[in-house]
């Protein structure tokens, strides 16, 4: 795949379900019990590290420093990185290919959701339904965040476990919910774990140069046909509410779905919601006509 080894791990029969983790987390950020909850609903549910994350292969190629990324991102200038989200999609495409899968439903958070959409725009015909949570269109004006929240995301990277552990319980704590909040001790053994099986603050910078230099997809949005459904949290302080709207509104037919109280996270409190929209999704998927690629003029 690219010259990319992706690790993975399969659950479960049913419906092939394809989770796309989100900037620089690994895919034991999916809680076990969140899987089993999918499984229990007749998903075949695959997880993996994208590139330059967990077990899965390191770029190694060098790049700015993230606020001055960023600041390069809002003010609308070029962004050179060593990837873009399209690479990262045809990655998760060829997991598809390796795991013999034609068309797979795809769910993604954060960047996870903005490399749905550009599977669901580049290769339609491998999505069975799209569902993009706490995510935008890459639009510049859909960066802007809650102060909080820019300054969780962009914390100096830590030097020991202890201070994995600790960032990541500050970054969800700044990020995280009102009704649902996040669940601090699962996290905090489960920073440790990541740290344990793969501590690469690196990766995370590419994967943000990734999302800056892809630009935005609202152009292209317009275009997704495949039955669709975005979700997003009403108190989300680092992707702001209007950004999943934004999504939703440019993607014909799309379902828009916004939980009170929600964050930046999927805590347990969240996890019905987002079984009965990915069951719904699914449902929609399967009365949806078979999908015929357009001709090329």
């Amino acid at each position: 795949m690219n010259d990319i080894e992706l690790e993975y791990e399969v659950r479960g029969e049913g419906e092939p379900l394809l989770l796309v983790m989100g900037l620089g987390a690994q895919m034991i950020l999916w809680p076990d019990a969140f899987v089993d909850v999918l499984v229990k609903r007749g998903f075949r549910v695959i997880t993996f590290d994208n590139r330059d994350c967990g077990l899965s292969t390191k770029v190694r190629a060098r790049i700015g420093d993230p606020r001055k990324l960023m600041a390069r991102r809002l003010l609308g200038q070029p962004i050179t990185a060593p990837y873009t989200l399209s690479d990262m999609a045809d990655d998760a495409i060829g997991l598809l290919d390796r795991l013999g899968i034609e068309r797979a439903h795809v769910a993604g958070v954060s960047m996870g959701g903005m490399i749905a959409q550009t599977m669901a725009i580049a290769r339609p015909e491998r999505l069975k339904s799209l569902t993009s949570i706490m995510s935008s269109t890459g639009a510049r004006r859909h960066l802007v965040t809650k102060p909080r929240a820019l300054k969780a995301l962009l914390r100096e990277r830590p030097a020991d476990r202890a201070a994995a552990i600790e960032g990541a319980v500050a970054f969800f704590d700044a990020c995280g919910g009102t009704t649902h909040r996040p669940d601090f001790d699962w996290l905090r053994d489960t920073a440790g774990r990541a740290y344990d099986r793969a501590f690469y603050p690196a990766g995370f910078v590419r994967q943000l140069g990734a999302i800056l230099a892809s630009g935005g997809r609202l152009p292209m949005l317009p275009s997704v046909r495949v039955p669709t459904t975005v979700i997003h949290g009403t108190v989300d302080p680092l992707i702001l509410p209007r950004a999943g709207a934004a999504t939703a509104a440019a993607i014909p037919g799309a379902r828009f779905v916004s939980i009170r109280g929600m964050g930046h996270d999927i805590p347990s409190t969240t996890w019905g919601t987002l079984g009965d929209e990915l069951e719904r999704v699914r449902d929609r998927a399967m009365r949806a006509p078979p999908f015929v690629m357009p001709k090329t003029p």
